[in-house]
């Protein structure tokens, strides 16, 4: 007989649209005590403005209001994902930075929560949120189910991943080619077109072509800019 864990990784392996997907994650939020639950998934780049895509049963009127007030520009879960992968509970010390926000969730349902963010060495990042109506956390819950909301949390972040990113931005670290990472993982270092064409044994033109075709292929401006977007994801590990 299959694990708990074992029978969820094989659902989400399983699933290839956002909506079936999400489907299977609520019914494990359900199994594990919560009536609502949300993830948002942000890309890496641009840095200015992240692309994001949210799924969420949470109330309509709530999702619209939220958006409408911009309070993901406030929401302490939301600061405290993107510094900490430690598992939060709602409080009223929590929100205590933000008592609006607060008081119209509670008055949407959602009174009692967890959440907890990941990240992958393609700077992808996300948050799960478990939420209910009513019945606080306890201790001795968590000590129950943590494992398996932590669980939840990472296997919902790969397999959202594997379904939105496509569609969030393109993939170009298939295109680079050996050398070009090479050539940007040096200007990562500082180095100049010719102090990487004489660590390379290359010449110097042959180097700005490689700068060049990178620039292209990670839709950048610039050889800073690719710089960053590489180191983003993860391309000069």
């Amino acid at each position: 007989m299959k694990s708990w864990a074992e029978e969820l990784l094989h659902d989400l392996n399983h699933a290839n649209a956002d909506t079936e997907l999400f489907g299977k994650i609520e019914t494990a939020a359900e199994g594990l005590g919560f009536e609502f639950c949300a993830y948002a998934l942000r890309a890496p780049w641009p840095l200015s403005k992240p692309r994001m895509r949210w799924l969420s049963n949470y109330p309509e009127a709530w999702q619209k209001r939220y958006q409408e007030a911009r309070y993901f520009d406030i929401d302490p879960t939301v600061r405290h994902a993107r510094r900490s992968q430690s598992p939060i509970v709602w409080s009223e010390a929590l929100f205590s930075c933000a008592p609006e926000l607060w008081r119209e969730a509670k008055s949407h349902g959602l009174r009692h929560g967890w959440a907890q963010s990941a990240f992958d060495s393609c700077g992808v990042g996300g948050m799960l949120t478990l939420a209910r109506s009513s019945k606080p956390l306890t201790a001795t819950e968590l000590a129950e189910n943590e494992v398996k909301m932590r669980w939840l949390v990472s296997t919902a972040h790969l397999s959202l991943k594997r379904v939105l990113m496509p569609s969030l931005m393109a993939d170009p670290e298939r295109e680079l080619t050996e050398r070009e990472v090479e050539v940007l993982k040096w200007a990562a270092d500082g180095k100049t077109s010719g102090e990487i064409s004489t660590i390379l044994v290359i010449s110097v033109d042959t180097v700005n072509f490689h700068v060049k075709n990178a620039v292209t292929k990670l839709k950048t401006t610039n050889k800073t800019a690719a710089v960053v977007r590489a180191a983003m994801l993860g391309l000069l590990q």
